[in-house]
């Protein structure tokens, strides 16, 4: 039977399943990357997938499920379209579920103990009387409940115990969450973190009546560099641009890696003029060191920057608005590099 996974992941009995993938994977050894994380779920959720089947050939063959053969299985196996926001989605539902359980228990084990001295008060009154019947009674419901109390404790501990092992899942699967709107080389926020807060920002500039403002930025001849140096040496420069761009970005502003050599800042409750302050402060750090080879000492040669950026108009779409913005950066590429350059008027753009 062929199970769907998103569904699975869903319905009350989900947490079930998060933690027998993850426990799957600790395991083998398998770090909980959000691929791989992905990737158990299916295997947990899909026994008779053939995911599931090759997965088991490698391991019944001794084979270690790394990241490279990770990476295909999930391109063979894992359609685009299955994988996303659902995983992201069982910490919550985790959460959930311990809290309704633990109420509960708390609720019966009130319960509980109410009863049982309500009982124990009962039986104290008819000691000494005559009420032989009803006060057997009233002993055999004293220690069912105190045998009840007992179980309760019981399963107090063995909450605890969920407890505690439900918060290791909770963690692994924050890290998870964070992993997938992180980008893994920069540790910027990636494309999806910044196209989910692009929106929700102008969501409510539009909500407040306040602006806000985009950059893009991009690194200069970064191709020919690369090229040049080898990607080894390319993905330092990435490295340390996103680093200044990433300190210059910081809360309350969203600094994030929107794609290849190209960086975005997002600017809330900021105007123009605030953002291009900032962006020529980037641009200016940046150049102003000469990078070297690690392991030779060899220099690189200056790194420079373009950047262009857009004040928002109100209730402007998030897409206009990345628009006009990449439409400043290029204009700052053509007009010679090193440089920044703000987004022509809205009026002016429908008169050309």
């Amino acid at each position: 039977m062929v199970i769907d996974v998103q569904l699975a992941l869903r319905s009350p009995n989900s947490y079930q399943l998060v933690r027998a993938a993850l426990e799957t994977m600790e395991a083998n050894h398998v770090w909980p990357t959000v691929r791989n994380f992905d990737l158990w779920v299916h295997y947990v959720a899909e026994k008779e997938s053939p995911l599931a089947h090759e997965i088991d050939r490698l391991l019944a063959a001794g084979e270690a499920i790394t990241e490279t053969i990770g990476g295909e299985l999930a391109a063979q196996y894992l359609p685009e379209t299955r994988r996303g926001g659902h995983i992201l989605e069982a910490g919550d539902m985790l959460s959930k579920e311990l809290k309704t359980v633990t109420s509960a228990i708390e609720n019966a084990q009130r319960s509980n103990e109410e009863y049982g001295q309500e009982l124990a008060t009962a039986s104290e009154r008819l000691e000494g009387q005559h009420t032989g019947p009803v006060a057997a009674v009233v002993q055999n419901l004293t220690a069912a409940t105190r045998k009840a109390q007992t179980d309760t404790a019981l399963l107090e501990n063995q909450l605890a115990e969920t407890t505690a092992e439900l918060g290791r899942l909770r963690d692994n699967l924050e890290q998870v969450r964070k992993d997938a709107m992180t980008d893994g080389l920069t540790t910027l926020a990636n494309r999806k973190a910044f196209d989910e807060i692009l929106d929700t920002t102008c969501e409510h500039a539009d909500a407040v009546g306040e602006g806000m403002t985009l950059a893009i930025i991009d690194i200069d001849h970064f191709k020919g560099f690369n090229d040049a140096w080898g990607h080894q040496i390319g993905d330092q420069v990435l490295r340390y641009v996103a680093s200044v761009i990433g300190r210059m970005g910081s809360k309350p502003r969203l600094a994030a890696r929107y794609g290849g050599e190209e960086f975005a800042i997002i600017f809330p409750a900021e105007n123009g003029q605030a953002a291009k302050a900032v962006l020529e402060e980037i641009r200016l750090e940046v150049s102003s060191r000469s990078l070297k080879r690690r392991s030779t000492n060899e220099d690189l040669g200056m790194i420079t920057v373009s950047a262009g950026f857009a004040e928002r108009l109100a209730g402007e779409s998030s897409s206009s608005l990345v628009e006009r913005a990449d439409t400043a950066l290029y204009a700052a590429k053509h007009a010679g590099r090193n440089r920044t350059i703000a987004a022509a008027p809205m009026a002016a753009i429908a008169a050309a």
